[in-house]
């Protein structure tokens, strides 16, 4: 009874805040990272374009099948979507299916076509797939063209160079928080690969459980475009025993942390990345100030886009206030003092918090530096990505 008196308050905060006028973007972020995220799928047709500031009253019309002829990824889309059986919900009708395959495949050609800039890679078509379930294919087509020229964007350029950089912010939040688990990680030698699917299908590829998959979307979509990899921290902190328990090499490490658990505790992990992201922001984990003008090149330090957004919202003023004098050339903490003074932020309010980074982030995307981690990219050894 509990539960259900708490979904209704939820759901009767969402409404009012989409009923608002001008709508609050500000609570529906609230909303989708707290506990629960947006409950129905029905919700989210309705909050998803809010938080990808995509107007639902000009949607583009349905891709049509002559992207097909003269398109250079379409033999890849197609391999790749036939293999994606299990990501539609078990027991769906074959013939239904098929259906949703093929519209599948032409959003995907249809957001290549006109965004000549964006480039296919395998595991794309797992994001794309979550957002035409839940949301169907002419909707899914809008939102998941914005999607892909700001959070995905990094992923889908020629070569994985920015998607090596993200990758690289994983151990320096695992060396702040468990500098034991990091220590054995990097004598196991196992880099970062394990989690490349993890973050280029926003775990879409590695979770079975549908509902898992959309809680997590709804997490991701409300903030930073580099979260996924604060809740790949997340997961293996988790796992940190795990870890320690395993043989100390290569090959054991990474096919334990690549084998992800479908038992996890989500709303504490997206807690936890929460605390992580607010704990160690971006900018906080660069090496050296200089590096802000490499922050330049990854498309997930430039979230201008959004800053429309914040328009609408009522945020946190002195968190912004002390984004602002950060900017300015406040001198970095370096070792222990940098650790301390992270650490000891203070944490009250943390969705709103969370809210409100997603978007004053916006006003500093210079400042935030690519962390150019030592660890090699990969293993020298051929992996399975994507069994």
């Amino acid at each position: 009874a509990d539960f259900d008196a708490k979904k209704k308050r939820k759901v009767a905060k969402i409404y009012q805040a989409l009923n608002s006028d001008p709508i609050d973007v500000a609570v529906l972020r609230r909303m989708a990272i707290s506990e629960g995220g947006l409950l129905t799928d029905e919700i989210r047709c309705k909050v998803w374009p809010k938080l990808l500031s995509v107007n639902t009253d000009d949607l583009p019309p349905l891709p049509g099948k002559e992207l097909r002829e003269d398109s250079k990824d379409y033999q890849q889309v197609l391999l790749d979507v036939r293999r994606s059986l299990r990501r539609f919900p078990p027991g769906m009708p074959d013939d239904q299916r098929e259906v949703l395959q093929e519209e599948l495949i032409d959003i995907i050609l249809h957001v290549l076509k006109r965004n000549p800039q964006l480039h296919y890679y395998q595991g794309y078509h797992d994001i794309v797939v979550t957002f035409l379930l839940v949301v169907g294919n002419r909707l899914a087509t809008a939102l998941v063209e914005r999607l892909s020229t700001h959070h995905l964007r990094d992923f889908m350029d020629p070569t994985m160079d920015n998607t090596k950089h993200i990758l690289n912010y994983l151990m320096p939040i695992i060396e702040q928080v468990n500098p034991e688990v990091y220590d054995f990680m990097q004598s196991a030698e196992v880099g970062t690969i394990f989690a490349l699917s993890w973050l280029i299908t926003w775990f879409g590829h590695v979770l079975s459980d549908f509902r898992h998959v959309v809680r997590l979307y709804d997490f991701f979509l409300a903030c930073h475009p580099l979260m996924p990899i604060y809740f790949a921290a997340a997961i293996v902190l988790h796992r940190g025993q795990e870890v320690l328990d395993c043989e100390c090499d290569m090959a054991s490490v990474h096919h334990l942390l690549s084998q992800i658990p479908q038992d996890l505790p989500y709303e504490s992990l997206i807690s936890k990345a929460g605390d992580l992201f607010v704990q160690f922001p971006p900018s906080e984990l660069a090496k050296e100030a200089d590096e802000a003008a490499q922050a330049e090149r990854t498309a997930a330090s430039c979230f201008k886009d959004f800053e429309l957004a914040s328009v609408q919202q009522r945020p946190d003023t002195v968190l912004r206030q002390r984004f602002r004098e950060r900017l300015r050339g406040e001198e970095r903490l370096r070792g222990e003092e940098r650790t301390k003074s992270i650490l000891v932020k203070p944490r009250t309010n943390r969705f709103v918090k969370l809210a409100v980074m997603g978007l004053t982030v916006a006003l500093g995307a210079a400042a935030l530096a690519v962390v150019k981690s030592a660890l090699e990219w990969a293993p020298k050894f051929e992996l399975q990505i994507f069994p």
